[in-house]
């Protein structure tokens, strides 16, 4: 009989002044990296009392004032019930109507006939803001526990799409049903698996006490407010991530320890043992040898095995990631390279994808293979390498042309956009103008300015490296510009500016003239 292996689960938290890191180490491999910053604190899950500033019938939308700095956007289709259940991923056991059902009776009218301007309304982030794009957030309001979500305004009992045991399911909604209160839905989550009534009991004692004071604070504190933030990032992970399938939750602040066992204590006081305090003297992520493989998730150019790498693209509105042989060139035929290839680069795609916080539409540009039955395998590798992921996802099979098409929840800007800026000189572009087109600018710039003839002595300020390329290449452009126009050049070496850039200043005024004459 084969051994079965069992995964090795850490959870790593590092805490200083400025930033708060947790880490889930599987195998002892990074595969996800949650940070917290005061200047970067998380907005998914708060609950704000907004004021209605715009409604566009055109796009059954309404963007609303919450109190920060961009509008927050709402759909109508995040208006009704639906919604929050599609996030938690819940389902439905078949005693009960399906979500298609719901969404046909519900709401029909359009957003202009349930909401004006000015108007006070209770809302929920959804989603981060990213780019340019405020948060999106919902009105339907929903509060995750330990074991249960607890949906104001709703009736129904749903479980968990995770939990995949058909008789647990019906136990879990046996306990459940009779503990719903009045006028609040509940949904199980995967971690109320193999649970008692007891705990569940507690799980929506604390919902509704919880739900109480949030009601009261919206209904006296003027809008925009905020009447409930979400936990901040080490006690949801506890919340979330913490489950009898971690072996150790290591921390190296003691202040976060006591926090950490307060919460265990009195929720899953069975896994108390299981947290430790750091005391040593190596840093905790340096012990883990996790910095490595931060810095590492920068790179556009991820190394696997025997030579092959991946190369990852992100822009706003999608990802793409190409797989290449690289040095790999095997020792069996090209197919059975191609497909010991295409299989590593599946486990570390997934790895990146869950590692960076990929989100939206994601195209992996497999290396083309003529076998079917090898793209169907490569299909299955790629889905497992996703068992453990927590966000919402859908994967295509791999198609005639080798391209793996994946959509992927986004609900924060990824950790690339986290870690980094864009560049000032190139603005995000990842290019800029070759030395040899901004030279060309210049000498159209300077047959610009000698048509208007107002000026005939220049200062011009370049790039030292672009002044070396006009004036040392074979030709002094330089030179032959002066002679071509009549006019006087002096040139001036300066670090500041970019190469693609440049400067001309009248030099007996020392006006700036840059843009007279741009095209």
């Amino acid at each position: 009989m084969a051994q079965i292996k069992f995964m090795k689960k850490e959870i790593v938290i590092s805490c200083s002044e400025y930033e708060t890191r947790a880490a889930i180490v599987e195998d002892d491999r990074l595969v996800e990296l949650y940070i917290e910053r005061p200047q970067l604190q998380r907005l998914v899950g708060n609950i704000y009392k907004g004021k209605i500033k715009t409604v566009l019938p055109g796009m059954q939308a309404a963007f609303i004032d919450f109190g920060q700095e961009k509008a927050a956007f709402l759909h109508g289709s995040d208006m009704g019930n639906v919604t929050a259940h599609e996030r938690f991923e819940a389902e439905l056991l078949d005693d009960e109507e399906a979500p298609a059902d719901i969404v046909r009776k519900g709401r029909r009218e359009g957003i202009e006939t349930v909401l004006e301007e000015g108007q006070d309304v209770l809302i929920q982030i959804t989603k981060e803001p990213i780019s340019t794009k405020g948060p999106r957030v919902t009105t339907e309001i929903s509060i995750p526990g330990r074991f249960l979500v607890l949906v104001p305004d709703d009736d129904h009992v749903r479980v968990s799409k995770r939990i995949s045991n058909w008789n647990e399911k019906k136990r879990l909604k046996k306990i459940v049903h009779p503990l719903r209160p009045e006028g609040f839905g509940l949904i199980v989550r995967t971690e109320a698996e193999g649970k008692n009534e007891r705990d569940i009991k507690s799980d929506v004692k604390r919902l509704l006490k919880l739900w109480t004071r949030l009601r009261k604070r919206a209904e006296t504190m003027p809008a925009p407010a905020l009447i409930h933030k979400e936990a901040e990032i080490t006690t949801s992970i506890i919340r979330d991530i913490f489950t009898d399938d971690v072996e150790r939750l290591l921390v190296d602040d003691r202040s976060e320890y006591r926090t950490i066992m307060a919460y265990v204590r009195q929720v899953m006081p069975q896994l108390k043992d299981r947290v430790e305090l750091y005391k040593g003297d190596t840093q905790l992520f340096d012990l883990y040898k996790l910095e490595a493989e931060i810095e590492k998730m920068l790179d556009r150019k991820v190394w696997i095995k025997k030579g092959s790498y991946l190369i990852i693209d992100q822009t706003e509105a999608m990802v793409t990631i190409d797989v290449n042989t690289g040095r790999f060139v095997g020792k069996g035929d090209q197919e059975t390279t191609i497909f010991k290839t295409n299989m590593e680069a599946a486990r570390e795609t997934a790895r990146q994808i869950r590692l960076r916080d990929l989100g939206g539409l994601i195209v992996c540009d497999f290396i083309d293979m003529y076998r079917f039955d090898n793209r169907r395998k490569l299909y299955e590798e790629f889905k497992h390498a996703f068992r453990k992921d927590r966000a919402k996802r859908a994967i295509s099979p791999v198609n005639d042309f080798g391209l793996l098409e994946m959509t992927r929840e986004r609900i924060r800007p990824s950790l690339t956009m986290t870690f980094s800026e864009a560049c000032p000189h190139c603005q995000g572009a990842g290019r800029i103008l070759s030395r040899e087109t901004v030279a060309t600018k210049i000498e159209r710039w300077f047959r610009r300015a000698k048509i208007d003839g107002q000026f005939n002595k220049y200062n011009l300020a370049v790039n030292p490296h672009l002044a070396d390329s006009m004036m040392t290449d074979g030709v002094n452009r330089v030179n032959k510009i002066m002679k071509m126009h009549g006019v006087k050049i002096n040139v001036i070496r300066d670090t500041t500016i970019p190469v693609q850039e440049f400067m001309v200043y009248n030099s007996t005024t020392n006006v700036d003239l840059t843009d007279e004459y741009k095209a």
